[in-house]
């Protein structure tokens, strides 16, 4: 298996970024409720400019994996994994958003299905993790959903907006997807 150029899902497709994506992902990122519970690489407000250089960056990245949800031809959310270094070269961080215009429609939960495997696969990683934000109980769901495992309860590690939060850390091993097969 390698990595595909495109994982079509039920009402959307996970394809590579595209420089023309940069219109729609400032439409859709610029929305503080999508804003606050990512991490500082995902600004507020969102420009042009950062798209330009999020999608520039994405389009040339060796090592981490990432896609754009494109929903009825729209740029619309984004996942990916970051692969871990050293010690930890077999685990990854997996992250992703969608559009406020599109939360409640399983599309999260459907492209964190579909990507999984690979990301297990092609990066030979024995642990897929993702942190989430105590406030965020969707994104809990969405990986409780997928398999993921809440593992533990980092305290008060995050500031966010001024707002002190707990993370959440959730992980799917490669054992875990071996066996549903």
């Amino acid at each position: 298996m390698s990595w595909p150029e495109r994982i079509a899902c039920d009402g959307f497709v996970l394809r590579p970024w595209r420089e023309a994506d940069a219109d729609d992902l400032v439409f859709h990122a610029n929305d503080p409720q999508v804003a606050r519970s990512l991490g500082e690489r995902f600004p507020h407000p969102y420009t042009i400019d950062d798209a330009r250089l999020f999608i520039a960056h994405a389009l040339h990245l060796p090592n981490e994996k990432t896609y754009a949800i494109e929903i009825n031809g729209v740029t619309a959310g984004g996942i990916g994994v970051q692969p871990g270094e050293g010690v930890e070269r077999h685990s990854a961080e997996l992250g992703y958003w969608v559009s406020r215009a599109y939360w409640g429609e399983g599309i999260a939960s459907a492209a964190v299905r579909a990507l999984v495997p690979h990301a297990l696969r092609e990066l030979k990683l024995y642990r897929l993790q993702a942190r989430v934000f105590a406030d965020n109980p969707a994104s809990m769901k969405v990986l409780e959903r997928c398999g993921f495992v809440r593992e533990a309860i980092l305290r008060r590690l995050v500031v966010k907006h001024d707002r002190l939060l707990d993370m959440h850390v959730y992980a799917i091993t490669r054992d875990t997807l071996d066996a549903a097969e």
